[in-house]
């Protein structure tokens, strides 16, 4: 049979048993009442998490000028394809329990600061979605085209913008219950123009008290709209989601009569692996990671938030974590991940790894691309015990070992034990053909 046919055969079986694998299972409701958790529980029932990038939060004018004045061509102009609810299932069933959907609000916004009908019904359908397979959702607002980087020098106009939009969202989502909840900001809370980090002190105290009034705004404004919002559980923005910075005593979490704050940094630590895909004039780009010094920053960093909220009553988020696949090492990148990962869940913090189209999870076919990984990630939450689909030889990872002794058995040279078997079945169609064979082909290849 032509390999380009099995293959053509292969992914649309795929997709067809993506399509029918929403859950039926009966679920929390949206308007159902907050349960009587504290943060601190309920960001343990977090798990791990993964975001929603590069997708609500695309913006830029060049995109109302070249799309249709539509959400969707928000949603695709950064490389998505549309969301659809298959893709958010597929999240659940590869095993994560929480999705951060990052927004940009002013897209397709009215006058009057007013969030698009049409925008805030998109957004909404996805954390239904979500909702829907029970998963966690946080809410955001994200960088949005950099306004907030002019609070310094417009703080009434931009606090005005800041507030309506929080006002509005808080409003939409009102009767949603615990298992949504909204973030402050993103990584723009914190500003060069007032305090340079490398630079001294001077300006340092008033960029962290601008952090901190908008921060108490949030919660203001939270705590005083209707619904379930009084009791929500909200996440606050770390200066910069900097971690040393976040930890520096000038920022103060806000005061919240309903006590229910977590605090929210991100982790792109060492830089020029965790961001960098070549050498720029700030850093030297690095493919790999792992050694004893690298493992010992990463510890220091965690063993910091721990000391500074985790054990005094204040749950953390790591809102992001990640590293791009493009001159790395395909080891670091596990070890990496998976690593950040089991350091901040093992000191009770939930960590989300950063995610865009085409990096860690095929939108195309709702799945994890590495299988390995995501082995890697549920071992760290306990949850391990799921099978891996093409482990043919059981050795807990994905290889071409596997794919050659596939080929093997469809040639009748090697046997497979019954385990082995349900293994190589990649398509999940209850036999082991061709299209298997197929399917762990493109599997590695995407690797």
């Amino acid at each position: 049979m032509n390999l380009k046919k099995i293959l053509a055969g292969a992914v649309a079986a795929g997709m067809l048993w993506c399509s029918c694998a929403v859950s039926a299972a009966a679920l929390p409701q949206k308007q159902s009442p907050m349960r009587d958790i504290t943060t601190a529980e309920l960001v343990k029932d977090m798990g791990i998490g993964i975001n929603l990038g590069n997708t609500y939060e695309s913006c830029g004018d060049w995109i109302a000028q070249w799309g249709d004045g539509t959400p969707e061509s928000y949603e695709t102009a950064w490389g998505s394809p549309v969301i659809t609810q298959q893709m958010i299932q597929g999240y659940a069933d590869a095993g994560f329990d929480t999705l951060r959907v990052p927004v940009a609000w002013t897209n397709l916004m009215g006058d009057n600061y007013t969030i698009s009908d049409s925008y805030l019904s998109a957004v909404q359908e996805v954390v239904d979605w979500a909702r829907d397979c029970g998963l966690y959702v946080i809410l955001n607002l994200h960088y949005d085209g950099g306004w907030l980087a002019n609070f310094p020098t417009d703080k009434e106009n931009c606090m005005e913008k800041y507030k309506r939009i929080w006002t509005q969202v808080s409003d939409a989502f009102a009767d949603y219950d615990d298992y949504l909840i909204f973030e402050s900001q993103n990584e723009e809370l914190g500003w060069e123009s007032l305090w340079n980090r490398w630079g001294g002190t001077e300006g340092k105290a008033e960029s962290y008290a601008l952090v901190n009034e908008i921060n108490q705004t949030f919660v203001d404004i939270i705590r005083s709209s209707g619904g379930n919002n009084p009791q929500r559980h909200l996440l606050i923005s770390g200066y910069n989601t900097d971690v040393e910075l976040t930890c520096d005593s000038l920022f103060q979490m806000p005061d919240d009569p309903a006590h229910r704050c977590a605090v929210s940094v991100h982790y792109y630590t060492p830089s020029g692996f965790a961001i960098l895909e070549e050498d720029a004039d700030w850093g030297k780009m690095r493919s790999t990671w792992g050694t004893d010094a690298d493992f010992e920053e990463l510890n220091r960093n965690m063993d910091l938030l721990k000391t500074t909220y985790v054990d005094k009553g204040i749950p953390v988020i790591i809102g992001e974590y990640g590293c791009p696949k493009k001159n790395k090492e395909e080891e670091s990148v596990r070890k990496f991940l998976s690593s950040v990962c089991g350091a901040a869940y093992e000191r009770d913090m939930c960590p989300v790894l950063w995610d865009i189209t085409d990096l860690h999870y095929d939108r195309n076919n709702c799945k994890m691309y590495d299988d390995t990984l995501m082995q890697q990630l549920l071992a760290v939450k306990g949850d391990s015990d799921k099978p891996l689909l093409g482990d043919c030889n059981g050795d807990g990872s994905v290889s071409a070992a596997d794919l050659v002794l596939l080929q093997k058995y469809l040639l009748g040279v090697e046997s497979l034990s019954k385990e082995a078997a349900a293994l190589a079945d990649c398509n999940g169609d209850g036999t082991v053909n061709g299209l298997d064979l197929a399917v762990l082909r493109q599997t590695l290849a995407q690797v």
